[in-house]
């Protein structure tokens, strides 16, 4: 079916408006659109309109997320409406209005659109509008801004009666484009689409000039020599220092990932001298402080401090900001209300470094950050016109711990197993490592790919989904300072490390007359010392953090059972093996699990076998190479072949939660070779 001219037109409308993060925050406001149909029943014309449904982004919104009502249901609402006390009801009620299957769920918003007298609204959230929204005098700002084109409506929650309320302040003022919504963002409506998504970029587009020209200088106040951005260089070095404690601290009530951003905007505002203030007054729109909740953690020493002195302190503040949170929920919480959903930060804000935020996935972690930032652009505007005044703590906690919020919140799908965890895959750019960490993203992990060859590691990582799922790292395992660099790497990316799979190796397979000394060292190197090393870095990380974690060592059928001409390589996963052993005895008071996976026989897409392991072996055992896979499998009990997926399913099994009680476990994945079980 043919889309309506007038959905067409309200997708590429919302699609450019929501690609411009001045216009709009990521998922932030909604766009709709009124127009006339033929109706299925009847045949006759119906007015609908087409708005935005709950939880969608503009940028990327299309016709699947379009709620679709008819108009004159939605408009008769207001003849049952029961009032503010009770307008939470008239979201049900939406359903009563949907045309066919309806599309998308309404959100709160779909009122302010409906009631509204004009065949297109956008509802933003920019940065400029909320400026003036949050000052302590906005109305008279806007009047100053924008005359009488644009009207400025007080504070109101989200929902019915400001559907209400909007409509009579575009009846009452007809030479009005859009309005200023007190605490909240803006509105515009137009005749076309074209014309509101003009009136909409006017709005956003003047305020700012109107705060570039009347904003004073130092809106932050004075810079403070003491809190001034170390170095790039010293600055993520310290970051990865610090991010494994500030996850661990921001996980007290459940796992977090954690994004670090130390670009100007957040340096800038955390040199000034205003910056506690303003942070201690919280976030202004209700997007914000939905994500960041009501107000940061911030640290209150210089980024010159020494790391004890600074973990004291960031350990305090923590206790400080739970009991703060729990207060700040008791003064407000109703019997009605829901649970409390955790008092840990969702933002911790560090002088000279930048800023931590943190949220159950990388994308939510990353958005959080960007509301943040949304939030000081907010309050920079705001501070360079007037005084910073986001709306009262109980609008905020209203908002926060609302009804319709936590349904949506309860309509979210189950966590998948791996949800909030961290991995580091070392030699995960081909074979089995790459299999492991397709495993792992899968089943919800971010994982860091790392391996000697930074193409290869790129071209998973991208594969993976990207940034928000993974990272590529360049690592040679024998180096101490790439390792480091590794983890380093993850801490910034990700806020630590949860789950380490030692899988990088290379086989060399020879006699015992021809293994040289350097066979044997290179093999020891890469295996038995490059596991130690990263299993070593990942120890000192899980316990900065306190949350425990996974080591798993892909060892061999090599490690248990004597074969021929194979002596560096089967003395070394030995010696892996025995690793598992004693980490598991040495790591578990940590809550740190140590275990391995014994394959055997992996040909298939292994970088081992194509970089001439496969060729050797098939001249010891008299076959061709590509008969190799097929000759491991009739070896076995089971008669299969054993791929790198079969690896990876271990892998999961070991991690994925089942398990919680096991650690010093070795799991064949040999499909069955008898001289190699376990006694």
């Amino acid at each position: 079916m043919a889309i309506h001219p007038e959905v067409a037109a309200l997708l590429s409308r919302s699609n450019r408006l929501g690609a411009d993060p001045r216009n709009t925050n990521y998922a932030g406001g909604n766009t709709s659109a009124k127009g006339t149909t033929t109706d299925p029943v009847t045949g006759g014309d119906v007015r609908l309109m087409w708005v935005k449904g709950s939880g969608g982004d503009l940028g990327t919104l299309t016709e699947d997320g379009l709620a679709v009502l008819r108009l004159d249901r939605l408009r008769a609402l207001a003849g049952v409406y029961p009032g503010v006390e009770r307008e939470d009801e008239m979201v049900a009620a939406f359903d009563y209005c949907l045309h066919g299957k309806g599309g998308a769920a309404p959100s709160i918003d779909t009122a302010m659109h409906g009631l509204l007298d004009a065949p297109h609204v956008d509802h933003l959230h920019p940065d400029s509008g909320i400026a003036l929204a949050c000052s302590a005098d906005g109305e008279k700002l806007t009047a100053e801004c924008f005359g009488e084109r644009v009207v400025w409506v007080p504070w109101r929650r989200p929902g019915f009666q400001l559907g209400l309320d909007i409509a009579a302040v575009k009846d009452a003022n007809p030479e009005a484009v859009g309005c200023v919504l007190g605490g909240h963002g803006i509105t515009a409506w137009g005749d076309t689409a074209e014309a509101c998504e003009a009136n909409s970029l006017y709005i956003i587009r003047t305020a700012e000039e109107f705060l570039a020209r009347r904003g004073r200088a130092e809106p932050f106040g004075a810079a403070v020599a003491a809190n001034a951005p170390l170095d790039t260089a010293a600055r993520r070095e310290r970051a990865a220092l610090l991010a494994p404690l500030v996850r661990g601290l921001a996980s007290t009530d459940r796992p977090q990932v954690g994004h670090f951003d130390d670009s100007p905007a957040v340096l800038d505002f955390l040199a000034g001298a205003e910056h506690p203030r303003l942070a201690a007054l919280g976030t202004s729109c209700p997007d914000h402080f939905l994500r960041t909740k009501v107000r940061p953690m911030v640290l209150d020493l210089p980024p010159t401090a020494g790391p004890d002195a600074v973990e004291a302190r960031l350990r305090e503040l923590h206790t400080e900001y739970r009991a703060q949170y729990a207060a700040y929920y008791e003064r407000h919480a109703t019997p009605g209300s829901p649970a409390m959903r955790g008092a840990d930060p969702a933002i911790v804000l560090v002088p000279g470094i930048g800023m931590f935020s943190f949220g159950k996935d990388k994308q939510t972690a990353r958005v959080a950050g960007e509301f943040y930032l949304n939030a000081i652009n907010v309050m920079r505007g705001a501070e360079s016109v007037s005084s910073y005044a986001p709306i009262e703590e109980p609008e905020k906690f209203r908002i926060e711990y609302w009804s319709l919020e936590e349904a949506k919140l309860r309509r979210l799908p189950k966590p998948k197993p791996l949800a909030a965890r961290v991995a580091l895959v070392t030699g995960a750019g081909s074979g089995i490592g790459k299999a492991i960490a397709h495993r792992l993203v899968a089943e919800g992990a971010c994982v860091v790919v790392a391996d000697l060859d930074a193409g290869s590691a790129a071209v998973v990582a991208d594969e993976l989904g990207g940034p928000d799922r993974a990272v590529a790292v360049c690592v040679d395992v024998t180096s101490e300072e790439q390792i480091a660099a590794a983890f380093r790497s993850a801490a910034l990316a990700f806020g630590g490390v949860d789950l380490v799979v030692n899988n990088a190796g290379i086989s060399i397979s020879k006699p015992l007359l021809e293994t040289t000394a350097k066979d044997w060292d290179l093999q020891h190197d890469i295996m038995a010392r490059g596991s130690f090393l990263v299993s070593r870095e990942a120890a000192w990380l899980m316990r900065a953090q306190g949350m425990g974690g996974d080591i798993v060592y892909i060892t061999s059928k090599n490690a248990v059972f004597a074969g021929p001409n194979n002596i560096a390589y089967s003395a070394t996963k030995a010696d892996q093996a025995h690793q598992v052993r004693l980490l598991a005895a040495e790591l578990g008071g940590d809550g740190i699990r140590v275990n391995g996976v014994n394959p055997d026989g992996v040909v298939r897409g292994s970088g081992i076998f194509a970089g001439g392991w496969g060729a050797q072996r098939a001249a010891t055992y008299g076959i061709e190479e590509d008969k190799l896979g097929e000759f491991y499998a009739q070896r076995t009990l089971l008669k299969r072949e054993v791929l790198p997926e079969h690896v990876a399913n271990a892998v999961f099994a070991l991690t994925g939660g089942d398990l919680t009680h096991t650690t010093g476990l070795h799991i064949p994945v040999d499909a069955g070779v008898a001289h190699a079980f376990l006694r």
